[in-house]
């Protein structure tokens, strides 16, 4: 494909004229983006979203289909879209953006049209296991703040699902912080399947210019003493709660110091001792939680605003006043030196001194040195609201939180958030105080200041933070720090993490070739491009200046896709959604001649219920998104997943089987009090299926809460007995996907049945209803009623018909038959 280049832009037939600047090191990322699938890290605010975009325009240009750009925020994801629209000469509706405020059915039709799909990774995540899109045609999915991609994380499914279906992939992954360690780089990788690792850093020639210094200095804090002595009355509480660990065996640890670390390994011993069923083990994973708890309440005490430590144990009181309330939460409000840190703390009428301080920063900022904007970062959202109320009263301050209402506190929608933003760029307020929502990506202006109110212990969420200043100027960033407290460790952890992660990230660029060498053989196996490209990348991503530290525009391969330079031009310019019973008594097993109502014995029905012949379906309720049983489904072969907001059950299977699904916690919140008791759920599967199951999934059924063995044992035996479900335990969620799939194939494949989402209590035909009555005779099920009333025709028949005569149904074996007669013709005794 040719293109030119007007002097200082980039051009290209999708790109609007003379709008990105050309930046050299951002063509060479690009050009290397375009080899395979890649993992591009850059320094926030030098443009990574500008090397997507390159991508995007040219795979669109050669190969078309659709590109698909993932973002972890909905404020990340609408600045995306803004700026998409803008860079590319592509209709606007045409560019769409997903986030749950699109009605499902709307995005469905919507991806179908688009060209360009920029989204929430969650959003795509439920589209894909409600089956409402495909991946097939996207030939460009971008993974943005892709650090993200681990454990149980929407990127790591989508990515998994994107090279099973696309038809011609390519990946590009962006980060300015992609990870601490070789080790954590490589975990993104394998998780996204990415083949190539591109690396710009500040030392680079093409990019040094266009960053400046950031200085980075803390200011030292002294708590005041009634502080001190609210702390340490806790610390003794958590002391105390050690040594009963220690006396447990588990831990030899009794200094209210101790480190996660340390109290992950406690963790892990006290499941061993639950593993074997003993009792200390869950006593002491209790004691465990209250000491979590504990730990929470000192840091806020620490380093955070009185105000949040004020509002952290009014939610405790009320957890603990609740119905179905923890051993831990009871235990910890109930305890003295607890409750007496509570009286402190509402007598105490002074602020935070970090409030104080900040104020000072600020003064310091926008008065002596007549600063425009500041960002202040806190962990908190109790803190910045009590820390915007604060500082309104001298500055010009508005907050920026996320988007979800906690207790005591509402949260931004999107279009509040953008606004937000929009009268921050344009000067209409000095100080933005925000929690981590504005740390990833946002294209927040830049700074004067950056305020840390308290470090964070990750090297990653320290360089975004960092990242709002030094863009255009020398920037400045403040860490305020509380001394004898947590905030030295976190900020002692982030330093030695983020001068860590500097250096592997150097380090990559001269062992690139070697972090490939090391990824899986399938990794490197993944579709490329078609054509000559994709001979060139089948072997992995060809080294490129990028990588490899050169600068020649003419050394990159396909460089002039993007505009060449003229020969007299320096090149320094920018580029959630959201009970089977085994039925024998279909079969008449009891003489050779006689065949089972439904032509297999039960193991004919175990040994097929594994055999594929055509996808069965499974309809999922939006909310069982949180877990992964859903996902999990809807990755197997054979298996169609479907989403629903169902009015009873969790999942459903067949037109007679429908799934409550449980943790062990859900369970027993069911039984204590929880928005609708267990016997409703149940009841209402019961009055819209015939094979109503509950499955109860996890952990110790009896002694995870303070709840009697004897009640649960009851509940249990009242579900089974009087409702007529099936209770099946799981060990997890993967035991209950694969329980859940061999039940949803032996209905639909064995047992030939429909999925039938009900809704709604419904009203049977008159045939449902005769089948229902014939069914009931001497439990001889569905598929027998509908012989016997196909033959003779009606019930009334069918009940006074000979048994000779009942051998003539298709399927009625002697037993049967007997059994249908001795039903219907024997004197009834009540007795």
């Amino acid at each position: 494909m040719a293109a030119t280049e007007d002097v200082g832009y980039i051009s290209h037939p999708l790109l609007a004229e003379e709008f990105i600047e050309r930046r050299l090191y951002q063509l060479q990322l690009a050009d290397a983006a375009k080899q395979g699938h890649t993992l591009v890290c850059l320094p926030t605010g030098l443009g990574k979203t500008t090397v997507s975009l390159l991508v995007t325009a040219e795979r669109l240009q050669e190969v078309g289909g659709t590109a698909l750009l993932l973002a972890p925020t909905k404020p990340l994801v609408s600045q995306h879209a803004e700026f998409y629209r803008e860079a590319l000469q592509i209709p606007d509706d045409e560019i769409v953006v997903f986030t749950g405020e699109v009605r499902p059915e709307d995005r469905a039709e919507l991806f179908e049209s688009a060209k360009i799909v920029i989204a929430t990774p969650q959003v795509v995540e439920n589209d894909l296991v409600g089956n409402r899109i495909s991946l097939a045609d996207v030939t460009h999915l971008t993974f943005d703040e892709c650090h993200r991609g681990t454990g149980d994380y929407a990127y790591v499914y989508i990515a998994e699902r994107y090279h099973a279906d696309a038809d011609q992939p390519l990946v590009t992954a962006m980060s300015a912080s992609p990870g601490g360690t070789k080790e954590d780089i490589e975990i993104i990788c394998e998780n996204l399947g990415l083949d190539g690792v591109e690396v710009m850093t500040e030392d680079d020639a093409d990019v040094d210019e266009f960053t400046h210094d950031t200085d980075v200095e803390w200011k030292r804090i002294d708590l005041p003493q009634e502080l001190l002595d609210i702390r340490d009355g806790l610390n003794k509480v958590i002391s105390d709660r050690l040594e009963q660990l220690r006396e447990l065996g588990v831990t030899k640890a009794t200094s209210p110091d101790i480190s996660q670390k340390q109290l992950n390994k406690i963790s892990a011993e006290l499941r061993k001792l639950m593993d074997n069923d003993q009792s200390e083990g869950y006593q002491g994973m209790s004691t465990h939680a209250e000491i979590m708890k504990l730990r929470r309440a000192v840091t806020l005490v620490e380093t955070q605003s009185v105000e949040s430590v004020r509002r952290y144990f009014e939610r405790q009181r009320n957890a603990a006043e609740s119905s179905g309330a923890s051993k831990a939460s009871q235990r910890l409000v109930a305890e003295p030196k607890v409750r007496e840190a509570m009286r402190k703390i509402e007598r105490f009428d002074e602020r935070h001194p970090k409030f104080s301080q900040t104020r000072i920063l600020l003064a310091e900022t926008l008065g002596i040195n007549n600063g425009e904007r500041v960002i202040v970062f806190t962990e908190s959202r109790d803190t910045a609201e009590a820390l915007t109320e604060f500082l309104g009263q001298h500055f010009d301050t508005e907050r920026f939180v996320g988007q979800g209402d906690k207790e005591g506190s509402d949260g931004m929608t999107q279009t509040e958030q953008q606004e937000t933003l929009d009268r921050f760029r344009n000067n209409e307020f000095d100080v933005l105080v925000s929690t981590s929502v504005a740390e990833e990506g946002l294209d927040v202006p830049e700074v004067d200041l950056v305020l840390f109110y308290e470090p964070v212990p990750t090297a990653i969420r320290s360089i975004q933070r960092k990242g709002r200043t030094g863009r255009q100027t020398t920037g400045r960033v403040v860490v305020l720090l509380a001394n004898d407290t947590r905030d030295e460790a976190y900020f002692w952890i982030a330093r030695r993490k983020e001068k860590q992660m500097e250096s592997e990230l150097r380090k990559l660029k001269g062992v690139a070739d070697e972090v490939e060498e090391e990824l899986d053989d399938d990794q490197s196996a993944l579709d490329q491009f078609d054509g000559d490209e994709a001979s060139d990348a089948s072997d992995g991503v060809a080294p490129s200046a990028a990588t490899n530290g050169g600068s020649d525009a003419e050394s990159q391969p396909g460089l002039a896709d993007f505009g060449e330079t003229n020969d007299d031009t320096e090149s320094t310019d920018e580029a959630s959604d959201d009970n089977t019973s085994d039925d024998n008594a279909d079969d008449d097993s009891d003489t050779a001649n006689d065949s089972d109502a439904e032509s297999d014995t039960d193991e004919e029905i175990v040994a097929n219920a594994g055999t594929d012949t055509e996808d069965v379906e499974i309809v999922a309720d939006q909310r069982e998104l949180e877990s992964t049983v859903a996902r999990d489904l809807s990755k197997r072969e054979g298996i169609t997943t479907r989403l629903e907001t169902l009015a009873v059950g969790d999942y459903v299977l067949s037109d007679r089987v429908a799934v409550e699904r449980k943790s062990v916690a859900d369970f027993l919140d069911t039984l204590t009090g929880g928005d609708r008791s267990m016997f409703e759920q149940v009841g209402d599967l019961v009055r819209n299926y015939s094979r109503p199951v509950v499955i109860v999934e996890g952990g110790d059924l009896y002694g995870e809460r303070n709840v009697h063995p004897n009640a649960i044992r009851g509940a249990l035996s009242s579900l089974a007995v009087d409702f007529n479900a099936s209770i099946l335990r799981t060990d997890d969620e993967s035991d209950t996907a694969e329980l859940l799939a061999t039940i949803a194939r032996r209905e639909q494949e064995t047992r030939d049945r429909e999925v039938s989402v009900h809704g709604e209590k419904s009203t049977k035909t008159l045939a449902e209803q005769q089948e229902y009555v014939v069914a009931s005779i001497a439990d001889i099920g569905p598929v027998t009623a509908r012989s016997l009333l196909e033959e003779f025709g009606t019930v009334e028949a069918v009940m006074t018909a000979r048994e000779d005569d009942l051998l003539d149904a298709d399927g009625v074996g002697a037993v049967t038959a007997e059994k249908i007669r001795e039903v219907v013709g024997s004197e009834y005794d009540g007795e």
